[in-house]
C-alpha cells in the first residue's frame, strides 16, 4: 500500500473540495507521487419537446460543460496544488462514485482523496453520499477529508 504512487482526487468545484485537493497534493508531493484530479460530468436527461419548439443541444451543452469542467480544474491545480507535483486533470462523464471507483481502478490507484461535506438529515438521505458510496465500493484506500457544511 505504502509508499503511493498514483493518488485520485475528485472535485465538484466547492470549498471542501479544495481542501481535499489541498490535502491530495501535500500528499503527492510528500509521496512523489503523481496526482490525478478529476470530474464527473452528470448526465443530461433528454426531454421530448413539443413539435414546432426549437429543440436543445444536448451534445453542444455537454460540450461546454466539459471545456468548462477543464478550465476549473486547470485553476483549482493551480491554487491548491504544489507545482512540484505531477497532475493530470480528466473529466468524465456519468454518476460521479461509480466513475470514481472505475477510475481509480483504470488507474490503478493507490488511494482516493475526497472531501465529505458534513451533510446530514434530509439532506444526506434524499442525495446520497457520493463519498459513502466511494468508500464502499473502491477496491483502494479513501481518505476522507471532513468539510462540515452549514444547514
Amino acid at each position: 500500500m505504502l509508499p503511493f504512487k498514483r493518488i485520485l482526487c475528485p472535485t465538484d468545484f466547492s470549498e471542501p473540495a479544495g481542501k481535499a485537493i489541498q490535502a491530495a497534493g501535500e500528499l503527492a508531493e510528500a509521496f512523489s507521487a503523481e496526482l490525478i484530479l478529476i470530474h464527473v460530468v452528470g448526465a443530461i436527461p433528454a426531454l421530448d419537446a413539443p413539435t414546432g419548439m426549437v429543440g436543445f443541444d444536448v451534445s453542444a451543452y455537454q460540450k461546454e460543460l466539459t471545456e468548462s469542467a477543464n478550465r476549473s480544474l486547470a485553476e483549482r491545480r493551480k491554487r491548491h496544488v504544489p507545482e512540484a507535483v505531477d497532475v493530470r486533470t480528466v473529466v468524465v462523464h456519468g454518476e460521479a462514485a461509480h466513475e470514481i471507483v472505475r477510475m481509480a481502478e483504470d488507474e490503478k490507484a493507490d488511494l482516493i482523496v475526497t472531501a465529505t461535506h458534513g451533510q446530514t438529515g434530509w439532506r444526506e438521505r434524499i442525495f446520497g453520499s457520493v463519498s459513502e458510496k466511494v468508500i464502499r465500493n473502491a477496491k483502494c484506500p479513501v481518505l476522507t477529508v471532513q468539510c462540515d457544511v452549514e444547514e
